[in-house]
């Protein structure tokens, strides 16, 4: 089971995979690239001492780099320039990149998603495409349709258990994708109702629960996933804070696996 950067951002990547290591977590995501201009993210070139410590730092707690984040395919997005992004990645043994898919037109996005697995794949990194209700590929089927459209190997949908359940996806959905089409998925949980149209990015940011602390049907989610999908814990939450954070997140997670009878992961 990994954790994704997100659960506690503010931490950078050596301090998150000392902790994380010491939570329990067998890998991390990392946020190398900005959601967007000025927001937080932890960059670093290949050849560089920071990448060298962290590479030590994650052979000394046994903790693997999963993914990559994060990039947003706006129309305007150069996809030549991520090649050193995908060089760190690749450097670090991360297996994807992880997208947003943010331009209105199908055609052009589809075209950018292609471009960016053709570059991956030089890499060796698989493209998941993230879906988020917010966003102009809001849906389990919009992203799907992405997929198709560019049709290329690398390629896969991330599955996030709060983006899936707000979109009005269920695990029916999911049982009916392509397995090869589904390699990742996010852990964390929430009341089953969503909250009003204007606090979802919110719920989404810094709202979140521990599985097991909503209602959000996690077990069934996970009970049709592929049995080699990576899973990982998601939750930024203003509720968890502090050096025990990621501690919490795997104990309870885990917890809550063993008494749901989620084997596997």
């Amino acid at each position: 089971m990994g954790v994704a950067h997100l659960t506690a951002l503010d931490l950078d990547p050596v301090t998150l995979v000392r902790q994380a290591g010491q939570a329990g977590f067998a890998s991390v995501g990392l946020r190398l690239h900005p959601v967007m201009v000025g927001a937080l993210a932890y960059p670093m070139a290949v050849g560089s001492q920071v990448l060298r410590d962290l590479k030590a730092v994650m052979a000394w707690e046994g903790v693997r780099v999963s993914d990559i984040e994060f990039v947003s395919l706006t129309p305007e997005v150069d996809v030549a320039g991520f090649e050193p992004l995908l060089a760190s990645g690749a450097e670090l043994g991360a297996v994807s990149l992880t997208v947003s898919g943010d331009d209105a037109q199908t055609t052009r996005l589809s075209h950018n998603f292609a471009a960016l697995c053709e570059l991956a794949g030089r890499y060796g990194l698989r493209v998941d495409l993230e879906f988020m209700r917010w966003r102009q590929v809001g849906t389990l089927q919009q992203a799907l349709a992405v997929l198709a459209a560019a049709g290329q190997v690398n390629s896969s949908v991330v599955v996030d258990a709060l983006h899936l359940y707000r979109s009005g996806g269920d695990a029916l959905a999911i049982a009916q994708v392509d397995p090869r089409h589904l390699r990742a998925v996010q852990l964390c949980d929430a009341p089953l109702l969503a909250p009003a149209e204007a606090l979802i990015i919110q719920e989404a940011r810094e709202g979140r629960l521990l599985p097991g602390q909503g209602e959000l049907p996690l077990a069934q989610l996970l009970a049709v996933m592929p049995s080699d999908v990576a899973v990982s814990v998601e939750i930024p939450s203003s509720r968890l804070q502090g050096e025990e954070r990621l501690q919490a997140a795997y104990a309870v997670t885990r917890d809550w696996m063993d008494r749901a009878g989620v084997s596997g992961f």
